[in-house]
């Protein structure tokens, strides 16, 4: 999410239908566009910015892993998009199939999975129309394979810009997903993924990324499998672990002393002020059939 100046809060999220399932993350997602008043909500929908296929997008589809920045003028509308030669006939009841299916669709790790690629929309209003990069901005190399998804992209004070982007362990045969580092020079590209990455000792997801002007560090949290973690770096190109590198674990405290484990806790996104201070922490809950994003107000660190 992001603040404007007239002090409104813009989420941007994705969903898909529960009708189909949870795995119709990978064939139905759509980015939604919501609006509140404060960080907590509530956010009312603004507009569906990014359907699960449109046009322009070729044969590609789904809409997932949405992070929205603005740099200059232009707003930037990063997320993963996926395609398969087999969803050419009859795309869209394989697509509903697989989506119930889930990872035991034969198309799951064929086609869709490793074909997922990340993309960017630009706008000059976050209220779109949104143009989509005809190619991916990034394609798999050096630290990572197979796919490059959860994109988290910031400016540094140079004026370059950083990108986290996860991606599967070369040469690992056990399931272990890589973040991987990557630089341009504009917003939109071209990426070049560097020789050093960020985490690639366990296996790790949904990194968000930003810089602190008054500490003049980087910072990347992301979800492991107990808990949510923090990374940090002087310059951007050398990570290494946060002072808090344990963020918390996987439970959410409420206001009245208890506390709720959900299933799964997911997609950290830490909300910052106009200096890079962090606010807030979000995050993405399924318990069940039930999924909700949950935000968690910080404590300024000593």
């Amino acid at each position: 999410m992001l603040k404007t100046i007239d002090g409104k809060y813009h989420m941007f999220h994705t969903r898909w239908p529960k009708s189909i399932g949870f795995g119709a993350w990978l064939t139905h997602s759509e980015i939604v566009h919501a609006v509140s008043d404060t960080p907590e909500g509530p956010y009312r929908e603004v507009a569906v910015a990014m359907p699960p296929t449109g046009e322009g997008r070729g044969d590609w589809f789904t809409a997932h892993n949405s992070k929205i920045k603005k740099f200059g003028e232009e707003y930037y509308l990063y997320f993963v998009q996926t395609r398969g030669d087999s969803f050419a006939v009859d795309g869209e009841s394989k697509r509903v199939a697989m989506g119930k299916a889930g990872g035991r669709h034969p198309l799951w790790k064929k086609e869709a999975r490793p074909n997922q690629r990340t993309f960017v929309a630009t706008s000059k209003s976050l209220e779109g129309p949104w143009v989509v990069s005809s190619n991916p901005i990034i394609q798999p190399a050096k630290t990572i394979t197979t796919l490059t998804v959860n994109p988290a992209v910031c400016r540094g004070p140079d004026g370059t810009y950083f990108m986290i982007i996860k991606g599967d362990k070369p040469g690992e045969k056990r399931f272990i997903r890589n973040q991987a580092l990557a630089t341009a020079p504009k917003p939109e590209g071209p990426w070049t993924i560097r020789d050093r990455p960020v985490i690639d000792n366990l296996d790790t997801e949904d990194a968000s990324m930003w810089y602190d002007q008054t500490r003049q560090r980087f910072y990347a949290v992301f979800h492991a499998h107990t808990f949510i973690g923090m990374m940090t770096s002087t310059d951007g190109y050398h990570w290494e672990k946060a002072a808090q590198y344990k963020l918390t674990p996987k439970v959410i405290p409420f206001d009245d002393g208890t506390d709720w484990k959900p299933q799964r806790m997911e997609r950290p996104f830490v909300l910052t002020d106009e200096l890079g201070r962090p606010q807030m922490l979000f995050v993405a809950c399924q318990k069940g059939d039930m999924a909700v994003d949950i935000a968690l107000r910080l404590t300024p660190a000593k």
